[in-house]
Formats: C-alpha cells, sequence, structure tokens
C-alpha cells in the first residue's frame, strides 16, 4: 500500500489504522489450531470373569485412540494377587488401540485388574471370580448286583466326585477270596466312571466279600455277597490238543484226543457225579467222580460211514453233562453241540 507523503497528519493516521486492521483479519481467516487428544486407557475387560483356581482368563486393555510410533506401554496390576496374578507391563503397537493380556486365577477370591499409561488415566476391570479347584477322588463303588451265586460274574463301577481331566484316573482296586478282580481300572479323561468285572468261584456257604478301591486320597468299598447255588447246575468246557471246541479220532478209533472238563458245575452240595454222554451217530456215555474227562473211549460206532463230503474236514460232535451232589440235587442236562471231531486217517475216513 502507497501513502500519499501530501497528505495531512491525521490522514495518515487514519490509513496506517486501517492497514494494520487488515492484516490482522489476513492473519485471523487461516485455518485454526485443534488441540491434541491426551492418549488414555480408555477399558479393562476379562473374558471369562469367573474361573477355577490354577486356570487363566484373557484380558483385553483398550486405548481412547490408536498408539503413536513405538507404541503405548500401559502397566497392569492386581486388586488382589493372592487372588489373581497379572503379566505387567504390556505394550499397544504403533496403529493398534488395544492388546491383550493373562491373568493366573491363584486361589479362591475376588479380584480387578487396574491399567494405566504413564500412570494417569487408570482403569478396572470388572470383577473377577476364582473358584477353588476340585480335587478329582474317588467318590463310590456299586455292583451291578449285591449278591452273586458263587462261579459267576458281578460288574462294578467306580464313580469319582468330578470329571477327570486330561491324562485319565486310575483307581487301585483290590479284593480277597472268594472274588478275583483287577488291580485297578482307568477312568477316562472326561469322564466320571468307569467298570470293571468281578469274577466268583463256587462257594459251600455264604461269604461276605469285601471290594476296596481308591484315588485321589479318598477311598471306598463295596461289599457283595458270594452264595452256593440253590440249584445243581451243569457246566463245562472242551478243550483238543491245539484248540477248544476240538477233539480228534485216534487210537484206530477207540479214543476221543481231548479232554471235557466240568469244574465250573455248581450245586447246593458237592458234586459227587459227573454224567458224559458224547457222540456223532451213536452216543456214548461215562461217569466220573471228578469234573474232569480226559481221553473219553469210543469206537468207530461213534461216527457214521465214511467218506466226509466234498469239501467238509471234521464231524460235528454233541456233548453233554449232568451232575449230581450229596443233597440229591441232579442239574439239568448242559449241551454243546458244536464241537469239531476230526477223523485223521481212522474208521475208514
Amino acid at each position: 500500500m502507497s501513502v500519499d507523503r501530501h497528505a495531512t497528519p491525521f490522514v495518515l493516521l487514519v490509513t496506517i489504522g486501517l492497514a494494520a486492521v487488515a492484516v490482522s483479519q489476513c492473519a485471523s481467516s487461516g485455518v485454526p489450531t485443534v488441540p491434541t487428544a491426551t492418549l488414555a486407557v480408555s477399558s479393562v475387560a476379562l473374558n471369562p470373569t469367573n474361573v477355577v483356581a490354577g486356570s487363566t482368563a484373557l484380558g483385553t486393555v483398550s486405548l481412547t485412540a490408536a498408539a503413536p510410533t513405538g507404541g503405548s506401554t500401559i502397566s497392569l496390576s492386581s486388586s488382589n494377587p493372592g487372588v489373581a496374578t497379572v503379566q505387567t507391563p504390556v505394550t499397544v503397537q504403533a496403529g493398534a488401540s488395544s492388546a491383550q493380556f493373562s491373568v493366573t486365577a491363584v486361589a479362591a477370591g475376588t479380584a480387578s485388574i487396574a491399567a494405566s499409561l504413564n500412570g494417569s488415566g487408570s482403569q478396572s476391570s470388572s470383577t473377577l471370580t476364582v473358584t477353588a479347584a476340585v480335587r478329582v477322588a474317588l467318590a463310590s463303588i456299586s455292583l451291578s448286583a449285591s449278591s452273586v451265586v458263587g462261579g459267576n460274574s458281578v460288574t462294578g463301577t467306580v464313580t469319582l466326585n468330578a470329571t477327570v481331566p486330561a491324562g485319565g484316573a486310575v483307581v487301585s482296586l483290590s479284593g480277597g477270596d472268594p472274588l478275583t478282580l483287577p488291580t485297578s481300572v482307568t477312568v477316562l479323561a472326561g469322564s466320571t466312571s468307569a467298570t470293571f468285572t468281578i469274577f466268583t468261584r463256587a462257594v459251600g456257604g455264604t461269604i461276605a466279600a469285601t471290594i476296596n478301591g481308591s484315588y485321589g486320597g479318598a477311598s471306598a468299598s463295596a461289599a457283595p455277597s458270594v452264595t452256593p447255588p440253590t440249584i445243581a447246575i451243569a457246566s463245562f468246557g472242551v478243550t483238543g490238543p491245539t484248540q477248544t471246541e476240538t477233539c480228534t479220532l485216534t487210537n484206530n478209533g477207540n479214543t476221543l484226543d481231548c479232554t471235557f472238563n466240568g469244574s465250573t458245575s455248581t450245586a447246593p452240595g458237592a458234586i459227587i457225579a459227573w454224567d458224559w454222554s458224547y457222540g456223532v451217530a451213536m452216543m456214548f456215555s461215562q461217569t466220573t467222580t471228578g469234573p474232569v474227562l480226559t481221553m473219553p473211549g469210543v469206537d468207530c460206532s461213534l461216527v457214521p460211514p465214511p467218506p466226509l463230503a466234498a469239501g467238509v474236514q471234521w464231524l460235528t460232535m454233541t456233548v453233554k453233562l449232568r451232575v449230581h451232589d450229596t443233597l440229591g440235587n441232579v442239574s439239568a442236562e448242559a449241551v454243546n453241540s458244536g464241537v469239531r471231531l476230526f477223523p485223521l486217517g481212522v474208521c475208514g475216513y
């Protein structure tokens, strides 16, 4: 702006004043300066908020804005370290507005987690509730039947007070005569119970037996009653030279190379006689005073005339047993109609 040197002093003064106002207005017409927001912790969250002692919870600390270059270091603290502890510090990476951290549950109680940035603007989480860890232990042993006739089996079940963690739980077992049972049973991870089989022997009178178990510092027991049979029951097995349910015709057709074993038979009194019968085309009979008949005697009339049918290697033999006891009881006849008989070159085969 040019000033007329010949102007009066008053005019000159006014002109200078107007110029100053114009300069001031030009300066104020620029973009105004925005105050920089203060970065601070906005929240602290925990998930879950109910945990068992010895486990962990996941925490998330959030800022009011993204962290600057170099990140932001957040200080964390627990209101009750005896209940829960927290890793500290945790860094929010540059450009991010949150970071995660872990909280370890120590003992039953409540606690909260506080977070602050540069020692100010502290925020606290909601309350974390910690419950005491349950010690897994044996709670009970139950039986499928409280009474069992000797010679039969019963099923036992061990039950724990809580679900088994990874690795399973091995429950120790014990029980004396007339019981036979495994020394342990394993409850699989994720389960609370497992079953096992208890075998019994024949008894002459009722016996109150005991099964004991222990795990996790706790013990439990069950008391099955093993009783004598109320009726005579015949039971047997057939064992051949190399496999069960098999006999071989030998000795020119005069002997069966196999053993009949009726020791699993039971009766109210002592068994004094085992009546055996066996055959294919003809039945042979023999009575023994003991439960075992070895190499039963026969002749070639036992089997039908040869030859075997095409593709057939053996004949099917039937074996029967009836037992008698000292009280006059006689069992029903036990029958096995599936015993294999190999002629092996005798009696014309």
